[in-house]
């Protein structure tokens, strides 16, 4: 019993870290970004993307961005996001590692197909 609080306890720990992190790490000015043409890169697997996915995003998941990166255009704006924001992390520092200047962290796609709705509702 004692064992299993303790592994509670990190578990929610490490979750309330993860939270202030993705917090942390996410762009304000997304909705700005959204609204002057960026696009929207989801770093998802090709299974994960086709059971839901904001419309228009590009879908190139983190396993293959080193390579296909280059199918990018390095002068638009890109907001990356994934499932949770942990690779959207990854894909931001690869395309800026790559020459990329406007790259952004979007984290979960289902919080930044939020921004994106509610952009076309004020329409």
């Amino acid at each position: 019993m004692k064992a299993a609080l303790i592994i509670a306890g990190v578990l929610l720990l490490l979750y309330v870290s993860y939270r202030t992190y993705r917090f942390a790490t996410l762009d304000n000015g997304l909705s700005a970004k959204i609204a002057n043409g960026a696009v929207i890169l989801d770093v998802r697997t090709e299974k994960e993307y086709v059971m839901g996915h904001i419309e228009g995003a590009v879908n190139i998941s983190l396993g293959t961005i080193r390579e296909r990166y280059i199918e990018l255009d390095t002068s638009k704006t890109y907001i990356t996001c994934c499932s949770h924001g942990l690779r959207s992390v990854k894909a931001e520092a690869i395309l800026k590692e790559r020459g990329f200047k406007h790259v952004f962290n979007g984290g979960a796609w289902t919080d930044l197909e939020k921004i994106v709705t509610e952009q076309k509702n004020q329409k």
